[in-house]
């Protein structure tokens, strides 16, 4: 392997000391801009490539967050990471992303990676079946702050930004409701997660104020694939009185089961009216477009690139807030409207 170029290569070619090289790769004032010019053009020929690792570990800085999330091939989750990107590479922050692929052992390998990568603070999102953080303390007892996001778990060491979960989903349950629908299905995700927990809530309780009786045979916990879009509207299909209200805790899913449903014959929004989560891309594709709400992501990552990378700079303690709460919409479409 070819040896790394150093400053002291380029000092000993251009008959300069170190210090001056050094100083003149990180801009410098106090190097003129001709002995800039000539370092730099000499860099360049010679391929030396900053060392900008060994520089901040002598900060006891890498200027890197590490961002863990379930799955990357969310769309969702790709919002997030891009609000994460922008203000990262505003702030001269590098991400390493890593995804636990809905594990929570590969969480625990990837959390070790992270400390290991020594990353200054981490972003994370939890896995579907992740039931502690116990994982993360080597992140606590070094003082690394941590925020959690979306799927998120109460923990005095971190701050978690989320939505009203429960809001949301009640909102979602009432809009049915106010469409004359009475016998509302909900489908749903993990219900360790708090999304899904908090979203089944707010639809008892939309269920409860307007007086309807929530009846189990209409609760499916999933894991909101397309398959499980499928089995959710042969399971419709089969029941001895078919529900003409459905709310799904994803857009993906919900657009699965529209199409699985209409294939049976049912018509939407006239047999059974649709809300979806999320406001995917996919949402506008099926026909009718899916009534859903919208999840701010790339708001959501930009609070939590911004709020992280603050504390790091001193300019915010996120300590001083346990969670931060994002606006959402609900986006009333065809799949859901009274006609």
């Amino acid at each position: 392997m070819q040896k790394e170029v150093t400053i002291y290569d380029i000092a000993r070619l251009l008959q300069l000391s170190p210090a001056t090289v050094s100083r003149a790769l990180n801009d410098h004032p106090g190097i003129s801009s001709q002995t800039k010019d000539i370092i730099h053009s000499k860099a360049n020929e010679m391929g030396y490539r900053s060392n900008r690792f060994a520089s901040n570990l002598r900060r006891q800085r890498t200027n890197t967050i590490g961002v863990i999330v379930p799955r990357l091939d969310s769309y969702f989750m790709s919002t997030v990471l891009a609000g994460m990107e922008k203000v990262a590479n505003e702030a001269n922050f590098n991400l390493i992303i890593s995804q636990s692929l809905e594990s929570f052992r590969k969480e625990i390998a990837n959390a070790k990676t992270m400390f290991d990568s020594r990353v200054d603070g981490l972003l994370v999102s939890l896995a579907s079946d992740t039931e502690n953080l116990d994982h993360f303390h080597t992140f606590f007892r070094k003082n690394i702050p941590m925020i959690l996001f979306d799927r998120v778990m109460p923990q005095k060491n971190c701050t978690n930004i989320v939505i009203d979960n429960v809001r949301a989903g009640y909102d979602a349950t009432a809009h049915l409701i106010a469409q004359g629908r009475r016998r509302i299905m909900h489908v749903t995700g993990n219900l360790r997660r708090n999304v899904y927990a908090d979203r089944l809530q707010g639809y008892r309780q939309a269920l409860a104020d307007y007086g309807l009786p929530t009846d189990e045979t209409l609760l499916q916990t999933t894991d909101l694939t397309r398959q499980d879009g499928l089995d959710a509207a042969d399971y419709i299909a089969g029941l001895p009185s078919t529900p003409d209200g459905l709310f799904v805790a994803s857009d993906f899913c919900a657009v699965s089961c529209i199409g699985a449903l209409q294939q049976k014959g049912f018509a939407v929004p006239d047999d059974v009216a649709v809300v979806g989560f999320n406001n995917d891309p996919v949402s506008l594709v099926i026909q009718p477009n899916l009534t859903t709400v919208h999840y701010p992501g790339q708001e959501m990552g930009e609070i939590a690139a911004q709020s992280l990378i603050n504390h790091l700079n001193g300019l915010l303690r996120i300590n001083t807030t346990n969670t931060i709460l994002l606006n959402y919409e609900l986006i009333v479409r065809e799949s859901s409207r009274k006609r």
